[in-house]
């Protein structure tokens, strides 16, 4: 019997009135049954989440309490870290050992915006009317739909639900219908922490009708999303018929630079971290390589016999350092691309196929693609995949023009040992997260997000917590002399 998942509403746990298969991509075989959310339960989470905005069980609670809601929450994350992660394993195909390590991390987001609940302040302002005194003062914004797709989907959550709780939200959390499992198992230590009922609500569903009557319902004020462009642009139109507000992060063709004074070795660890970590099914994933003429060909040696050791296997194997991919058409999608990008006269360097060690499921080989010129399909494609593709370069100028030669901006990498090179490089890429000499870091305190097709808002640090908030002013008149006649002009 497949295992079967419960959505989260009010409070309640639920079996959904449609189902879903949820698929093992390392088998290619249904594993359990998921609730596929009806616009009646979309409307039950959404009433829910509205009316504990004003029940005094969270409206009457102060931000430290708050705040040790979401410590206590992150603090049973770790302590269950080793469950959690076995289930997104088997639902994702992400490999045992990077769920486990990611879990156990996410959960020290919880704990900084439980921290930070009651950090933000008002302000007094400097008036130009001696008898008035103004302030200003942070709110809640409302109900938060928060929407993420299935890979990274705790640490994806985890930015949306921490600072919008720590602000005083209710939120509507959305899984992607494709691997929502982790999700709805969170849900039971959402329970656990002790939120009132109706301040989070975690529900799965197809676009049509769960997406589209979530982010355009009249009581949703702010949609928070984490996908592709195209469904992002649903959700824009959709949230014309309630005006929330939205940020939106939606992946990316991240660049790595690679100049020529780069430590080869460890730029080499870096650039397979960056590609190959979550078998390239990352947003951030550093997709395209682009590397000095004058140490192309040693890099891409040393990257290629990397490439070729690393370990292809079932994601449950601790040995195993690359599982499947999550679906059969994230699968057909990269042998197209790759196939045409061989057709346009880009050259395959290692995988570019299958591995014929595995027997089933949706696994493909950590592939390196030598790319002649910019326009080959797999530098302008997001693939969400294992593949690489190698541009080459010469001099600095040429390299930001590659690296920017891109409709999307989220992430890039900058490798070389000249810190004033460095310093014209990160101002010079459009992207909102710049890492230099190293790749894939992240922490509660940075704020990220993307700029063009991959977005815009940021998620993390305490800026991410304000844009849960709206600004009130409050105007105060502190005379004791009685207010003019209005229309006697003095």
């Amino acid at each position: 019997m497949p295992d079967v998942f419960q959505q989260y509403i009010n409070g309640r746990f639920e079996n959904g009135s449609e189902t879903l298969e949820s698929v093992n991509p390392a088998t290619g075989k249904p594993w359990a049954t998921m609730p596929a959310a009806t616009q009646d339960d979309v409307e039950r989470a959404v009433q829910a989440a509205h009316a504990a905005l004003s029940e005094p069980a969270w409206a009457k609670l102060t931000a430290t309490q708050r705040g040790k809601l979401l410590i206590r929450l992150g603090d049973l994350l770790a302590q269950n870290a080793p469950h959690l992660a076995s289930i997104e394993t088997t639902d994702t195909g992400k490999i045992i050992r990077e769920t486990s390590a990611q879990i156990a991390y996410i959960a020290e987001y919880f704990r900084y915006f439980g921290g930070a609940a009651d950090k933000l302040e008002g302000a007094v302002l400097p008036i130009d009317k001696p008898d008035m005194e103004v302030t200003t003062r942070r709110e809640p914004i409302g109900v938060v739909a928060a929407i993420v797709p299935w890979n990274s989907q705790l640490f994806l959550a985890a930015v949306k639900l921490g600072p919008a709780l720590a602000a005083g939200c209710t939120v509507v959390l959305k899984a992607s219908e494709e691997a929502p499992a982790p999700l709805l198992e969170f849900a039971k230590l959402v329970h656990e922490a002790g939120f009132p009922a109706g301040v989070v609500n975690v529900l799965t569903g197809f676009g049509e009708p769960c997406g589209r009557a979530l982010t355009s319902h009249r009581l949703v004020s702010r949609i928070a999303f984490t996908g592709g462009p195209e469904t992002a642009r649903h959700i824009v139109r959709n949230s014309a018929a309630n005006l929330a507000a939205t940020s939106l992060e939606l992946g990316g063709k991240s660049p790595v630079v690679v100049f020529d004074d780069a430590d080869i070795a460890g730029t080499v660890n870096a650039v397979v971290a960056g590609i190959f970590g979550a078998s390239g099914q990352s947003c951030v994933a550093g997709s395209r390589l682009i590397v000095h003429a004058k140490i192309r060909d040693a890099f891409l040696n040393a990257l290629v016999a990397k490439a070729r050791q690393i370990r292809i296997g079932a994601p449950d194997d601790a040995a195993t350092e690359m599982g499947p991919l999550a679906t059969a058409r994230q699968l057909e999608k990269i042998e197209q691309v790759v196939a045409s990008s061989e057709a346009a006269g880009a050259a395959v360097l290692t995988g570019g196929k299958r591995p014929a060690s595995m027997e089933a499921g949706y696994y493909y080989e950590p592939t390196i693609v030598d790319c002649p010129n910019p326009a080959i399909p797999s530098v302008q494609t997001e693939l969400f995949g294992p593949v690489l593709s190698v541009l080459g370069f010469e001099t600095e100028e040429e390299a930001v023009r590659l690296a920017n030669d891109t409709e999307y901006g989220l992430a890039a990498g900058v490798f070389t040992r000249d810190l004033s090179r460095a310093h014209r490089m990160m101002k010079a890429i459009h992207a909102g997260v710049v890492w230099v000499n190293t790749y894939r870091a992240i922490s509660p305190v940075a704020p990220f997000g993307g700029y063009g097709e991959s977005g815009y808002g940021r998620e993390g640090g305490i800026e991410s917590i304000l844009e849960y908030t709206r600004t009130k002013t409050v105007w105060l008149r502190i005379s004791d002399e009685p207010i003019a006649d209005p229309f006697v002009m003095r």
